[in-house]
Order: C-alpha cells, then structure tokens, then sequence
C-alpha cells in the first residue's frame, strides 16, 4: 500500500472505499467481483465459477464445501488499489440461508453494491438485504447484469426496481437491445455507445469500442434496436429524476449501470462509479459517543469471526473494520468487553483466500487478527478509551436441531467444533441448561449442511442431526434479577445458554411464548440480541 510516513488518519480516510456486493444467488456477485479484481489488477485470471472440471473456483470462494457445490456461504474480504483509491470489498454469501453473516458484513461498509440479474428482476432476497441497506442509508449502486441474454424490458426492470425497493433509480447507462441482439449500452451523460463483443475476456481501455450514437454507420447497423435505445433514452431524461449525490449517499437514489459481467462488459463503469461517487468513511456511532474516522487515536470493531481459514493450522481469524486512527502491526490494543490486551504482530489484510502481513491501516480498512478465541463478534478495540460501537444484532433463529456424535470418541472435538462455529456465527448453538443434547438453530437448511460438512472436514466429528421440538427461541433479561432467577428456575426445561452465554427461552408453539409472556411481566423476551448493547447474561452462576 503506497502510504507515506505524513500519512494521517484524514488523508486516508478520503482514498478508502468499503463497499459489500449484495444479490440474489445466481445473479453473478462472486463473477462480478472476480471481474472488479481483475479491472483493478489485483488478479491476473479469473477462476470460473462454472469451470468445476478444471479445478479453477471463484477467488472469492475458499471454503471446501463452496468449491464442491459452487455456492457463496462465507463473506470474503479482499483490499485492492484502483486510481489512487484503497477499496475494501466484501463478497457476501447470496443464499438467504446465511442472511445473518450478510447483515453483519453490511455493518462493516460504508455503500453496496446491488446486483440483479435482468431475466429474474428483483428476487426475494434481494428486497431482504436492501432492507438491511435502507435501515442503515446505505447508498446503493445498481447494475443489472446478463444483459447477453433474453431478459425482461430495461423499462420494467426500472419500474420494478422503483415500486419492490422503494428507492429511486437513475440510469447512467442504457442497452442496446438484448440477449443475441446486445450491442452495447449508451452512456447516457454523453451520449456514446459502448460497443459490445461476446467472449471478451481483457480489461485494456480499448476493450471496448466507444463510438457516437449520431454515427450513422451505428445507426444502419444496429437499426431498430438503436432507434427504441434512444427513444428510451430520452423518455428517462424526461421523466425520470436527474442525479442527486445527496439522495444516493442518503439511501435514497441509486444509480443504474446494464452489463454483462462474465464478458467483463460493464465492470469498468461501476468501479470509476464507487471511486467518484461513493462515500469514504464517516462517523460511527458508540454507545459512548460518535467516533470520528480522522481522530488519532485507534478504533475498530469485530464484525466476522472466521474459523479455520487455514486449515493446517486451525486458526481463528477476527476481521475487524477500523473506525478510527492509524494501525500500526505490533501496537498494543484492549478488548473494551474484559479489558484484556491483544497483540497485533501478525495483523493480516486480505486477498480472498490469500493472506499478507500488514504493517499499516487506516479507517475503512478490514484487517483480520488471528486469535484463539479472545475475540467475539461485536467486540470494541481501542487504545484505551471504554466504548462500544453498536449495531451488530443476532437474530432469533427459525428451525432447531439436536446435535450428537456418530463416534462417542469424538465428543471432545464435537464440542470444539460448536463452539467456535458459534463464536463465528456460522450457526446459533445451545446448550440446555437441564442438561441432555446440544440445539443448534439456524434460518435455513442449508446452514445445518454446511456446518455438519465443516464439523467432518475440519475437526473429525461426524455428526447426527435429529429433529428437535423447538420452532422458537427468545433471549430473556429483567431489570429484577430475583425474577429473572426464578423463571429460569420454574422453566428450566425450557431454558438454554448461547455461546455468549446469554439465556435463552426455547417454545415449541407460539402459544408457549404468549403464556410466558403474560405469566411474567417483568421479564423481557427478545428476538434479537445485539452483542454490542445489552448482553443478556444468565444469573445462574451460582
């Protein structure tokens, strides 16, 4: 990174980019992130995510179970340099499954990136993660990807962009007819077309040939297509509303780019967008105070915790996303949670599956420390100073599974293996406090899948899943610790630990829950327990 020993935190917080790639599963995120790697240099060749037979994955994919099934179930991190920008990218997991690790990666950037694919418009996951974004103002890019293919009218996909998001669209690119038929998108600012070629795989400036759309030999080519293009074009000059960059940073504009992304065709354009428009780092708020990214003094917040990335090792990763200050490799830190010191000597930035010592980083930079567990989700670093950033909420989980050994003699590494899968956030685990099998909760099946392949291939316990009769959980809390002790007492067969160990109240029936509820006013239920803010501790230490 070409930093100098002038740099301050304020100077750099203006090069930083942090943006997370959000879609719907399939909409081609992984491919398009393979592409804004290889426009920025930071790749040489891009692994398809088809190619399965050649051995050659997405970059951003490094999980054994994600090369076997050429799914996204992990966030990947990957720093590059493009313009004299660092961009901080974070590839998310795209099947709803794993909503709760995207939400916490949300967290961590300052603007998305939206991609839709144009055959399916908008998907049900997409309308989750931009209600996360809209919660937050996250300012969003949209680009509407294979346009190379039979896809729905760019006018519908506007208008149902517009009417499912709730957001205004502004087309900064418009295509040039679709599917065979694609020739390109008109830059609509300056009225040039980008000329289209299938199977271009090179990322020079002259990829792409950009020619007049007043050309005539343009407009005897590509005749009819052209003519609706720029009746389109002007009817959106018309009625749609012009740029606001207020609007966009504030969530409530988004700029639209059409594209394909496994022709690289389009990549360029969002890459310069995030650059030019896209917000650099600001202000986070703690429970304290709000922490601003120019102040001197160090700050940064534990959004992912990732188990066993190197598997030879069998280490745990912490990524944290610097709020404020100058990081330094070696600088001593304090966990505001237990005030505990970690060292920082071999603090890590990311290119996906490859790993680099970091010297230096400045806010809106995601680092990673390795640890044995000392680190949790939604932990404070700092120099010193007491705070807590806020804003990293667990959700009550959906579906439940009793978890046992398949080998009595693999107990011990079972127990690991819940343990720090939990402290991930990879799965939600529960440990009954009357005792008998261990829970697991999770918001899809596929998260009980991908947990057992990990328990197998990363520490020897082959599992069973049995069927629980749970299909509710609420973390408790009161002001009366008295009451507390004696619900959890007279309900205990209910009652579980999560791997915080915060209390738990587990309901086979939503009516359970309604009796407790008017049984014991002054207990609190919660669906969601959010780390950085209360921690909702059992009291039955003694």
């Amino acid at each position: 990174m070409d930093t100098t020993a002038s740099s301050t935190p304020a100077a750099e917080v203006l090069r930083r980019r942090s943006f997370a790639i959000i879609s719907h599963p399939d909409a081609g995120k992984t491919t398009l992130t393979e592409k804004l790697l290889l426009y920025a240099g930071a790749i040489q060749i891009a692994g398809s995510v088809k190619a399965r037979k050649a051995s050659r994955h997405a970059t951003s994919d490094w999980m054994e179970i994600e090369k076997q099934r050429g799914i996204s179930v992990a966030s990947s991190v990957m720093q590059m340099e493009y313009r004299d920008c660092i961009i901080n990218l974070l590839d998310t997991p795209g099947h709803q499954d794993f909503s709760e690790d995207t939400y916490r990666v949300l967290t961590a950037v300052d603007s998305a990136l939206m991609v839709i694919d144009a055959a399916n418009g908008v998907e049900s996951q997409t309308l989750r993660l931009l209600e996360v974004c809209r919660a937050r103002n996250t300012p969003i890019v949209t680009f509407i990807n294979k346009m190379d293919r039979e896809v729905k009218p760019p006018m519908e996909l506007m208008d149902e962009i517009e009417s499912a998001l709730g957001i205004e669209v502004v087309p900064f690119t418009w295509p040039v007819g679709m599917g065979k038929s694609f020739a390109g998108v008109i830059d609509i600012a300056n009225m040039r077309m980008r000329m289209f070629k299938a199977g271009e795989d090179r990322v020079t400036e002259d990829s792409h040939v950009v020619v007049d759309v007043n050309d005539p030999t343009l407009k005897e080519r590509l005749g009819i297509d052209l003519e609706n293009a720029l009746a389109e074009v002007e009817l959106i000059k018309e009625a749609m509303p012009v740029f606001d960059r207020e609007a966009f940073l504030a969530g409530r504009q988004s700029p639209v780019f059409f594209g394909s992304a496994i022709n690289n065709f389009g990549v360029r354009e969002i890459l310069n967008t995030l650059v030019e428009l896209a917000p650099s780092p600001g202000s986070r708020k703690a429970l304290q105070r709000e922490v601003s990214p120019a102040e001197n003094k160090f700050s940064a917040v534990v959004f992912k915790i990732q188990a066993n990335m190197d598997p030879a090792h069998r280490d745990r990763v912490a990524f944290l996303r610097i709020c404020s200050g100058h990081f330094q490799r070696g600088m001593k830190l304090k966990i505001c949670r237990n005030g505990k010191e970690v060292r920082t000597n071999n603090a890590l930035s990311f290119l996906s599956q490859r790993r680099d010592i970091l010297d230096e980083a400045f806010p809106g930079d995601i680092i990673g420390l390795p640890n044995h567990g000392l680190l949790r989700l939604g932990d404070t670093l700092t120099e010193g100073e007491q705070l807590q950033f806020t804003g990293l909420p667990f959700f009550a989980p959906e579906i439940f599974r009793m978890v046992e050994s398949a080998d009595p003699l693999r107990s011990k590494q079972l127990r690991t293996g819940l343990m720090q899968l939990g402290e991930e956030g990879a799965i939600q685990v529960f440990r009954p406090m009357a005792g008998g099998t261990m829970l697991l909760g999770a918001f899809g099946q596929l998260q009980f899948e991908v947990v057992s392949h990990r328990l197998q291939t990363e520490y020897g316990a082959e599992v069973r899943l049995l069927p629980a009769r749970y299909s509710l959980a609420r973390w408790v809390s009161s002001d009366d610790p008295v009451a507390l002790k004696k619900f959890t007492q007279e309900n205990i067969h209910r009652m579980a630990e999560d791997v915080v160990g915060a209390s738990v109240f587990l309901g086979s029936h939503k009516s359970e829950l309604d009796v407790a509820q008017q049984r014991w006013e002054s207990i609190q239920f919660h669906a969601l327990r959010e780390h950085a803010g209360l921690i909702y501790q059992s009291d039955l230490a003694g």
